[in-house]
C-alpha cells in the first residue's frame, strides 16, 4: 500500500489519474497534458504502473494505459479507516 500512497504524492502522478478517469489513453495522448520530457513522463508512468494504479495494453506500437479501479478503492478505504470509518462526524485532529 505504501507503493501507493507515494505514487499518488506526486501532483503530475495523480493529474495522469485524473485523465485516466476518461478511459484508456495512450502515452502520447497522456504527453500532450504535460510539458515534460518523455522519460520524465515514462518514470511517472513506472510509478503507477509497479503501484499497480493503472494496467497497460499493447496495441501493436502503442501501449494503453487504463485506471485501475480497485486499488483506488482499496486506498480509498484505507484512508477512510485512517479517519474513523464511518464516522459522520469525524473532525481533523486538533494541533
Amino acid at each position: 500500500m505504501s507503493d501507493v500512497f507515494d505514487a499518488l504524492a506526486h501532483p503530475v502522478r495523480r493529474e495522469i489519474l485524473k485523465l485516466l478517469r476518461e478511459g484508456a489513453m495512450s502515452a502520447g495522448d497522456i504527453a500532450t497534458h504535460f510539458d515534460l520530457a518523455k522519460p520524465t513522463l515514462s518514470g511517472h508512468f513506472t510509478v503507477l504502473k509497479t503501484a499497480g494504479l493503472v494496467t497497460t495494453e499493447r496495441r501493436g506500437t502503442t501501449i494503453l494505459y487504463r485506471l485501475n479501479m480497485s486499488v483506488m478503492e482499496e486506498a480509498l478505504a484505507a484512508m477512510l479507516s485512517l479517519m474513523g470509518e464511518g464516522d459522520k462526524a469525524w473532525k481533523p485532529a486538533r494541533r
